[in-house]
């Protein structure tokens, strides 16, 4: 068997293990056993299983109804930037490209802070409690963003590469003095900006998971589909043409299907850093730069990296929650500066 299946195999391994053990901690313990018995109570002839064994319906709605979905969200966001942060990557040339580079991650940011001074302002109108306003005003943020950087960057027809990060970093400098600003005129509304800024997945339901799911699934898809065309695109755009790749086509449209995937992941999650970042390196100094297998392998580590985030945020300060981002950051800075100093040093 290959080192890449064996990679695999390892990653699916992990996962299931990280998956058990965030659902059982937290505030009501639960050994991995029961963990497993309410796991298997709630699937489809699952209970076949149990030998008539009861499970209790505390540890049923424990770890269905609260652990289950939150962690399933963890995994499908953490997926989705460790997917979107290799693309981006190899899409742009940088190594340090990922979704906050081309401005995605700050029009989310910014579209959820006018969301929650607006929940605090109109108080009586309940469209703007009772309806997810501020995922869906993040992820409109989002798109608004990716459109301006897409109208500043392109020239005469064209999208490069250095344009489109120069446009990203202006955009989202402009659009972090505009959060500032909020929060200065915020009032009683600073901490929940500042808390969903910072990243949680606190609170996160089926619903939100049902919601994921699609973009995550088609997105996939289409960039698996596209990942011969990127690694041809790594060799250069003159020599990506000469080989008959039709490169403004295939980085427009990675661009707009990976900055989608990941306006729908932040809008969720708040603002979660370092994933998109430092996932796809690791996958690279273990795999190599080929995209057929540094795609799949991203989603993979990423969502597994956010799991294991989200549930140290949630139990490693008692009954105090710290926000996810705060974590990855706290993980995701100083593995990322051993990555860049390793690169360097082989470099020279």
């Amino acid at each position: 068997m290959s080192k890449t299946a064996w990679y695999f195999i390892l990653l699916s391994v992990l996962i299931v293990v990280i998956v058990m053990v965030a659902a059982a901690m937290g505030a009501a313990h639960l050994s991995l056993s029961e963990v497993a018995k309410a796991l298997a109570a709630g699937l489809p002839g699952g209970r076949h299983f149990l030998r008539g064994e009861a499970v209790p319906l505390s540890h049923h709605l424990i770890v269905w109804d609260v652990r289950l979905p939150r962690i399933i969200v963890a995994l499908l966001v953490g997926a989705s930037l460790g997917m979107a942060g290799a693309v981006f990557q190899g899409l742009l040339l940088n190594p340090l490209a990922d979704p906050f580079t081309i401005g995605v991650s700050a029009g989310a940011a910014f579209g959820a802070t006018i969301a929650i001074i607006l929940q605090g302002v109109i108080v009586g109108l309940p469209l703007l409690h009772n309806f997810g306003i501020v995922p869906f005003f993040a992820f409109a943020g989002a798109l608004l963003s990716l459109f301006i950087v897409y109208f500043i960057a392109k020239s005469e027809g064209r999208l490069l590469p250095e344009s489109l990060i120069l446009a990203g970093v202006i955009v989202a400098s402009f659009l972090s003095a505009l959060i500032s600003f909020c929060k200065s005129i915020a009032g009683d509304n600073l901490s929940a900006i500042v808390f969903w800024i910072m990243g949680s997945l606190s609170g996160r339901l089926w619903q939100h998971v049902y919601i994921l799911l699609p973009y995550f699934i088609i997105c996939f898809f289409i960039m698996q589909a596209n990942a011969r065309h990127l690694n041809i695109i790594a060799m250069g755009d003159t020599t990506a043409m000469q080989l008959g790749v039709d490169v403004e086509r295939v980085r427009r449209r990675l661009l707009i299907f990976a900055s989608l995937l990941t306006a729908v992941a932040v809008s969720i999650s708040g603002v979660i850093g370092f994933v998109g970042l430092v996932v796809p390196h690791i996958n690279r100094l273990i795999l190599g730069p080929n995209h057929r297998t540094l795609i799949p392998a991203s989603a993979l580590l990423g969502g597994g990296i956010l799991i294991l985030s989200d549930t140290l945020a949630r139990t490693v300060a008692g009954s105090t929650e710290i926000p996810v981002g705060v974590v990855t950051a706290l993980l995701g800075a100083p593995f990322f500066c051993y990555i860049f100093k390793k690169k360097f040093n082989a470099s020279r």
